[in-house]
């Protein structure tokens, strides 16, 4: 495990002295309290400031996010164009997904769009809960189904041939970001110009 040098009750002290992280897998499924105290040990609180990284190509990295404040975008890179591939806010768990769980590298980047607050929570306490506790692999199960329902959300968007009605789609399908997230990144995402975007804005 990954130790932080910090008492678990300085570390969540801001935070009612356990990790935010007990309170999202609660919403899925009971959890007992040896799984609390590993999750209070092992996980910790980090922040970014806006538009900083918080993974790149470059790294190796170890662990998932779980977002308690703030806005973040994953992206790849086509030349020396970004490709937006999805955005997410408060109280979801992000990650670079191609090498998840998987030594290898990814193309991914991982930036703030806003100052963010974060939970890490290192790949091998998610693996060592789901190797010794039922519970966690049921809130495992249906976190998932929560994230394969928005990735084929962002997949159908993709598929939408009309940039408008792509735009429209994301007004119904993620209505509190379009005030938060600038429209160059929304273009990015909607795989449209921004002038485009823009227009469409204006039309409706």
């Amino acid at each position: 495990m990954i130790a932080v040098n910090l008492s678990d009750e300085d570390r969540w002290k801001k935070y009612n002295n356990f990790s935010p992280l007990v309170s999202i897998f609660k919403k899925f499924h009971p959890l007992n309290e040896e799984i609390e105290r590993r999750i209070n040990q092992h996980t910790f609180p980090i922040s970014y400031k806006k538009n900083k990284y918080l993974v790149s190509p470059v790294d190796r990295n170890k662990f998932l996010f779980l977002i308690v404040k703030g806005v973040v975008r994953g992206f790849i890179k086509d030349g020396d164009n970004e490709i937006t591939t999805w955005i997410a806010k408060e109280n979801e768990v992000v990650g670079t997904i191609r090498n998840l769980w998987v030594d290898g590298d990814s193309e991914e980047y991982l930036q703030a769009l806003e100052d963010v607050d974060l939970v890490a929570i290192p790949h091998v306490l998610s693996e060592y809960l789901y190797e010794n506790f039922p519970e966690a692999n049921i809130v495992g199960r249906k976190m998932m189904e929560v994230y394969y329902r928005s990735a084929e959300e962002r997949a159908y968007l993709c598929r939408i041939s009309s940039a408008e009605k792509r735009y429209k789609r994301f007004l119904v399908s993620f209505p509190d970001l379009i005030n938060r997230v600038s429209l160059k990144h929304i273009a990015s995402f909607l795989a449209i110009r921004l002038e485009t975007l823009s227009r469409i804005r204006a039309k409706i």
